[in-house]
């Protein structure tokens, strides 16, 4: 099998009034419930992104990348979670981590939108975090369409980082 090139599904780094965020927008003929489980189903989510651990319904799990080579388990909140159309959770220790908010709607088809959108902390590089998720969102597509994701990191920062640089603050 190839190598996996960058789609160009490219997400947006956009100022809101919360600040910066990085939004991407990807759409699926496959039904919300089908793409909820790729989001929330260890064996899934393993898949494309990392392994969850722990009881869910205490509010943490822990979360181990499979996609980087000796990667250690990370905390994970879940601040909101409504089957099958909304996940928010805060990735790393309490106070430094990551909040991220996906929400799935329903198209018209049949289909699954996703909105995926990381807010970023002060000092956060809009640039890598950006190209990371477009690279872990290619992987998610992969798996939603029942294939094994391919292609490295290596492919995509020097193809995508100038599209993820942060917009300028208001001025």
């Amino acid at each position: 099998m190839g190598a996996m090139a960058p789609s160009g599904r490219t997400g947006d780094v956009v100022q809101g009034p919360d600040g910066v965020a990085v939004v991407f927008d990807r759409e699926w003929t496959n039904p919300p419930a089908d793409v909820w489980s790729a989001l929330t189903d260890p064996d899934r989510l393993e898949r494309w992104f990392g392994r969850w651990s722990g009881d869910p319904t205490s509010g943490t799990v822990e979360v181990t990348m499979t996609a980087e080579e000796g990667a250690p388990a990370e905390p994970v909140t879940i601040d909101a979670c409504e089957r099958p159309h909304r996940l928010a959770v805060t990735t790393g220790a309490p106070g430094q981590g990551w909040p991220l908010d996906l929400v799935l709607s329903s198209l018209p088809d049949g289909g699954t939108r996703l909105r995926f959108t990381h807010r970023l902390r002060a000092g956060d590089d809009a640039a890598s975090i950006g190209v990371g998720w477009h690279y872990y969102l290619d992987r998610l597509d992969a798996v939603v369409a029942g294939r094994l994701p391919t292609g490295s990191w290596d492919e995509y920062f020097p193809a995508l980082a100038v599209h993820y640089a942060a917009p300028a603050g208001p001025g």
